[in-house]
């Protein structure tokens, strides 16, 4: 029934769009994953006040449903497209400021020489963190202390990834990173960078490379990305202090990635390192730099029940601004498809620092510590 649904709505596309095609040799895929559930933060903001709520935007993973597709070409070449829509389970609202397929929206080529991408989509620090980053983009990870990891993707973006031998390589390129709707931004706290100005070729410009190996029982991986300014930009250091100006296109954002994982029976190891570093061409504006450092573990108690922990810690010496954080999460799967979970987290911040233990937000006040927790559910289709 789930092909027959998609199928028709493609077709039905396809009609309006006035071009046709032949799909005999086409597999079409709906999927989806829902996960919300209950969370309660203390210190929820500079008054000291807690906050109980609905967590709609991610719990462990974020809601989201999507499209994809794959027909045959001949010669181990395929043509490949996904179109994939975030949504809050709480409201049912659309996520990435409204957008219909704001998580993904591309179509390419995947064959023996790799696979090249057009449109919105993951750039490589994405696919440099599925392993070494396995708490992955949950309420309480690596996203609290920067929330740029929490959608690592680009608009207008053309893409090539390889595989051969465990080895990896991938690099991206977008024509204008953030071409945000009214109201909506591709990164949080920052402003939209649409790009593809004439005269102005470097304005809001993003890419970024991949390099990882990964063996049976262990990887590594280390990526690069650099977002440009553009008219309006701005860029959010995410602890507590106003976002700095990043108008000029020479202005830049970049982020160095490196991680690694090692695996023994039952339990996994990893650990993360990522330099940022915000660089403006204004006497206005100083360079900012901030490192970050992460532990990850997981424990398979059983195959249904899985224990991760994760110890983090970020110094921006710039702006004096220092955080630590810690969490524990239990998943306990009901099915291959559903699954519960609980989790906490604590974080501690610097005097000056007002870092959000939730990626879902609830900013404190400077210097003020948090405490969270979360009972959660998740379904996949």
């Amino acid at each position: 029934m789930r092909r027959i649904v998609v199928v028709s709505i493609i077709a039905a596309a396809v009609q309006v769009g006035g071009w046709c095609t032949s799909a005999q040799a086409q597999s079409v895929l709906l999927y989806g994953l829902v996960d919300t559930g209950v969370e309660y933060i203390h210190n929820a903001n500079s008054a000291g006040h807690s906050v109980a709520r609905l967590q709609g935007l991610t719990g462990e993973l974020p809601s989201r449903w999507g499209v994809k597709g794959v027909e045959p070409l001949g010669d181990g070449y395929n043509a490949i497209f996904t179109l994939e829509s975030g949504f809050n389970a709480g409201t049912g609202n659309l996520g990435q400021g409204g957008r219909l397929f704001g998580r993904q929206a591309f179509v390419g080529i995947d064959g023996p020489l790799g696979a090249l991408t057009f449109g919105r989509q993951y750039t490589m620090l994405a696919w440099a963190s599925v392993y070494g980053d396995f708490i992955g983009p949950g309420i309480y990870g690596i996203d609290s202390l920067d929330a740029g990891f929490s959608v690592p993707r680009s608009d207008n973006t053309v893409a090539y990834r390889k595989s051969f031998s465990g080895l990896t390589v991938g690099a991206s390129y977008s024509f204008g990173r953030d071409a945000s709707p009214a109201g909506g931004s591709n990164t949080p706290g920052a402003s939209p960078c649409a790009g593809s100005i004439p005269g102005n070729a470097q304005a809001c410009r993003e890419w970024s490379m991949l390099l990882e190996y990964d063996a049976k029982y262990w990887g590594v991986a280390a990526v690069y990305d650099r977002q440009n300014g553009g008219p309006g930009a701005s860029v959010n250091l995410f602890n507590g202090l106003t976002p700095l100006p990043m108008s000029g296109s020479g202005d830049h954002d970049s982020r160095l990635l490196v991680d690694g994982y090692l695996k023994f029976d039952k339990f996994m190891f990893s650990a993360v390192w990522i330099n940022r570093h915000v660089e403006a061409d204004s006497l206005l504006t100083p360079d900012v730099t901030s490192n970050q450092f992460a532990l990850e573990g997981q424990y398979k108690v059983t195959p249904s029940l899985i224990i991760d922990s994760l110890v983090q810690r970020i110094v921006n010496s710039r702006q004096d601004t220092r955080a630590n954080m810690e969490m524990m999460r239990t998943t306990y799967l009901l099915s291959v498809r559903t699954a519960v979970y609980a989790q906490v987290a604590f974080l501690q911040n610097s005097r000056n620092a007002a870092y959000a233990v939730s990626a879902a937000g609830g900013t404190p006040g400077k210097g003020m510590n948090q405490a969270a927790a979360m009972l959660g559910i998740r379904h996949s289709f």
